[in-house]
């Protein structure tokens, strides 16, 4: 299994592109099965959980057609002409939690899915009740059975009102995709404002569906019989933004991220500036550097637009070198404090209470070798590894693979002594 080995200690200077958002990616490319038109996807980024994506859907019997533009750019083109199977089988569900996102689509299309449920998640039980009621609301039948989602509209999607009883991006995206091929009108209430629920939106517009209040918390969709393909830019990833940010941060050093979109970001800038981080927009991107030294802030988890819950490993493990104190509060998710105890290691100073973090900052953390957890939970260590003194070794670097593209080429390339081992 690969390794991470960082030694730490050298400040990050230079250029860093940023990729097409993953979870912007992973609906976009489940969006597909809504048309029998080719859907050309461009700034994909090339992740483990992509390729799980393409997997299902090559299951589904979407044709897939995939190149390497220029700048390492990818693009994909996605026919489903036919939809030759309707069931998403459990040995790829269990992979990615996301492959749920075929459920919506696929019952309105064809008006029957069988997706097995995706089971438990290392940061929190992330329930699929809220799919499944929004789904029952447009008229479909679904009963839980064996382990999957037994899905049936023989006659079609209806339109409805819908209120979520909590934020949910999933289900938000799910029912969006349904609703675009559902008679009548929909409105989804209390939805998901995430940008990458937005592009979603705009994608789904793009390919023929009509749809008000895209941004904001209650979308109206008229669907449609049928949609057409279309060409789509995935936007910027705005959780490798600020996890790049932050790394600038740790190290005390400047970097140039391209391509980024400061306003998806206006939490975390807004939070990172009494820590000491200042964010400048040009016409290439966003400049980030720390400027006289790095001060302990506190950090709470929300929805959109608040602090993203998919940052707060990264923001914790910038605190553990900051001065004085932080406090750390997710509200998202149940588990996802996992970090804690390999930040330990290094020498962080860190108390967990309940839902909060209380983390005092110290002179330096110290290379150890260290365990990735999760996704989020593993690029934090790799933060505390460039900040460390001494050698880091991080293990279970797939977690990494599934939503940071090319990370130790990018961080190398600004001046970090980073290699990835491989046995």
């Amino acid at each position: 299994m690969d390794k991470i080995r960082i030694r730490g200690g050298r400040p990050l200077k230079g250029d860093i592109p940023i990729s097409g958002a993953k979870n912007a990616a992973l609906p976009l490319m489940a969006a597909a099965l809504l048309t029998d038109q080719p859907l050309t996807l461009t700034r994909l980024p090339d992740l483990a959980d992509i390729a799980t994506m393409g997997t299902l859907l090559a299951g589904h019997g979407v044709e897939i057609e995939r190149v390497r533009s220029e700048g390492g750019q990818g693009r994909v083109t996605l026919t489903a002409k036919q939809i030759t199977d309707t069931r998403a089988p459990y040995d790829v569900v269990r992979k990615m939690r996301a492959s749920v996102l075929v459920l919506g689509p696929l019952l309105a299309r064809t008006g029957t899915a069988e997706v097995s449920l995706p089971g438990g998640c290392a940061i929190g039980t992330r329930p699929v009740d809220l799919h499944i009621t929004g789904l029952e609301a447009l008229g479909a039948k679904i009963e839980l059975k064996d382990g999957y989602m037994h899905a049936r509209a023989p006659n079609g999607l209806v339109g409805a009102h819908i209120v979520f009883s909590k934020v949910s991006v999933g289900a938000t995206e799910n029912l969006l995709m349904a609703a675009s091929l559902a008679r009548g009108e929909t409105v989804l209430a209390n939805a998901a404002r995430e940008p990458e629920v937005a592009d979603l939106a705009t994608c789904l517009v793009a390919m023929g569906a009509e749809i008000d209040g895209i941004g904001t918390s209650t979308l109206t969709i008229r669907g449609r019989d049928r949609l057409n393909g279309t060409q789509h830019a995935i936007v910027p990833d705005r959780i490798e933004t600020g996890t790049y940010a932050m790394a600038a941060a740790a190290t005390g050093g400047s970097v140039h991220l391209l391509g980024a979109d400061a306003q998806a970001l206006t939490a975390v800038i807004d939070a990172l500036g009494p820590a000491g981080v200042t964010f400048t927009a040009t016409n290439r991107g966003l400049k980030v550097e720390r400027a006289n030294g790095l001060h302990g802030i506190d950090v709470m988890t929300e929805p959109y637009p608040g602090f993203p819950t998919d940052l707060q490993a990264q923001v914790m493990a910038l605190m553990t070198v900051a001065e004085g104190a932080s406090l750390i509060t997710e509200t998202i998710f149940e588990n996802r404090f996992m970090h804690v105890p390999e930040l330990l290691r290094m020498g962080a100073s860190i108390t967990v209470h309940g839902a909060s973090a209380l983390v005092r900052g110290v002179d330096h953390l110290t290379g150890a070798q260290v365990m990735a957890t999760d996704l989020r939970a593993s690029v934090s260590l790799v933060l505390a590894g460039l900040a460390a003194s001494g050698e880091t070794t991080l293990n279970r670097v797939y977690h990494l693979d599934r939503g940071y593209e090319a990370l130790e080429q990018k961080l190398a390339a600004c001046g970090a002594d980073i290699e990835r081992v491989r046995e």
